[in-house]
C-alpha cells in the first residue's frame, strides 16, 4: 500500500487507515485480531480509534496485539480525546485537563508511552480555543504525542486552530483534520478542505462509504445484521436512505457494473484520490469486509466516472 506525508509533517501514512470504532463492541477480539493482521499484511499502518470508541475497549484492544499481532513500530498509532459517554451519555469536553487526563489514561489502555498522532475530537464552545491547544502543545513537549490533529472542526474553526498555532514560535503545528467525506456527504468541500489546503493539514476522511450506504447494501431494504439494524447505529445509517442518497448509491452502482469493480471500490477510489486527502479511514465489522477495500492501489477511476459522480453528488 501506497505511504503518503500527513499534510506538510513528515509523518508518512499508509494511503488507507484502518478505524476501530466498534472494537469491542460489534466487531470482537477475534475479528478484531484478523482485521488487523489483514490490514498490516496489505502495507496499512494508519490505526485510528479513540478514547471514547466502546468506552475505551477499542483502545485496549488494540493494546493487546501490539507486540503480538504487530509491531509498535511498523503501526502509525492515532487516537483521539474530547468525547465520553462517563454519563451514559455523550459528553463533550475539551478543556486542558481533561484532554490530558484522558490522553494519559489511552497511552494506559494502549500499553505504550506515546501515540503518533493525538486528535482533539470535537470542537467546543465550553473551554477557550486557546486552551484545548495548548493540551496538543503540552503532549508533545512531554513526549506523549508525537504528532497533533483535529476532528470535526468546521472551516473558520480549522482556520483558527492551525493559524493560533503558527503564530508564535514554539507552539506544535496542527498536522492533520479527520472530517466524514463521501459522495453522500461533501459539506467539507466549501470550506474545510481549502482550510486545509492552505494551512498545510492532511486530510482523513472518516465515513468514507458513507455510512455503509454506498456499498450498495441497503438498495433493497435494510439487511439484518447491518449497522442500519442496529439499535446503536440505526438513526446514524438512516439519514443516508432518502432519494438524493439513492440517486448517488444508483450512480455508484452503474459505474461499478461499468468498470466490473464494486460499488465499495468506486466510492472508496472517488475519495481516496479527492484534492487534499491523504488517507480515508474505513471501519469494517469483519475481516471479510475489510478486505474488500484493501487491494486498491492500483485502481483509478476514468475522468469521465469522476465527472458523472460529481455531478449527480453536487449538492450533497
Amino acid at each position: 500500500m501506497q505511504q503518503r506525508s500527513l499534510g506538510s509533517t513528515g509523518l508518512r501514512v499508509s494511503r488507507l487507515g484502518l478505524g476501530t470504532m466498534t472494537w469491542g463492541r460489534d466487531t470482537d477480539e477475534h475479528e478484531a485480531r484478523d482485521q488487523l493482521i489483514a490490514f498490516a499484511e496489505a502495507g496499512g499502518t494508519l490505526l485510528d480509534t479513540a478514547a471514547g470508541y466502546t468506552d475505551g475497549d477499542s483502545e485496549r484492544l488494540i493494546g493487546s496485539f501490539l507486540g503480538d499481532v504487530v509491531a509498535r513500530d511498523e503501526v502509525v498509532l492515532a487516537t483521539k480525546a474530547g468525547i465520553s459517554r462517563r454519563t451514559g451519555e455523550r459528553v463533550t469536553d475539551t478543556s486542558r485537563g481533561h484532554l490530558l487526563t484522558t490522553l494519559d489514561a489511552s497511552l494506559r489502555r494502549l500499553g505504550v508511552d506515546h501515540v503518533d498522532l493525538w486528535q482533539v475530537h470535537v470542537w467546543s464552545d465550553r473551554a477557550p480555543i486557546e486552551e484545548t491547544l495548548s493540551a496538543l502543545d503540552l503532549a508533545v513537549t512531554s513526549g506523549r504525542a508525537s504528532y497533533v490533529g483535529i476532528s470535526n472542526y468546521t472551516g473558520w474553526q480549522t482556520a483558527q486552530a492551525a493559524t493560533w498555532q503558527r503564530a508564535v514560535p514554539g507552539r506544535v503545528p496542527i498536522a492533520s483534520t479527520q472530517v466524514e467525506y463521501s459522495l453522500l456527504n461533501r459539506q467539507v468541500e466549501h470550506e474545510v478542505l481549502p482550510a486545509a489546503a492552505a494551512l498545510g493539514l492532511g486530510v482523513l476522511p472518516w465515513s468514507p462509504l458513507g455510512r455503509g450506504v454506498l456499498t450498495g447494501k441497503y438498495r433493497g431494504g435494510t439487511p439484518s445484521d447491518s449497522r442500519g439494524a442496529s439499535p446503536v447505529f440505526s438513526g446514524f445509517v438512516g439519514a443516508y436512505l432518502d432519494d438524493a442518497s439513492s440517486r448517488v448509491v444508483e450512480a455508484v452502482a452503474r459505474a461499478a457494473d461499468g468498470l466490473g469493480w464494486s460499488p465499495l471500490e468506486v466510492a472508496l477510489v472517488w475519495v481516496r484520490d479527492r484534492p487534499g486527502v491523504t488517507a480515508p479511514v474505513v471501519g469494517a465489522r469483519t475481516a471479510q469486509q475489510l478486505r474488500g477495500s484493501l487491494d486498491l492501489d492500483d485502481k483509478q477511476l476514468p475522468p469521465e466516472l469522476v465527472q458523472a459522480l460529481d455531478d449527480v453528488s453536487g449538492g450533497l
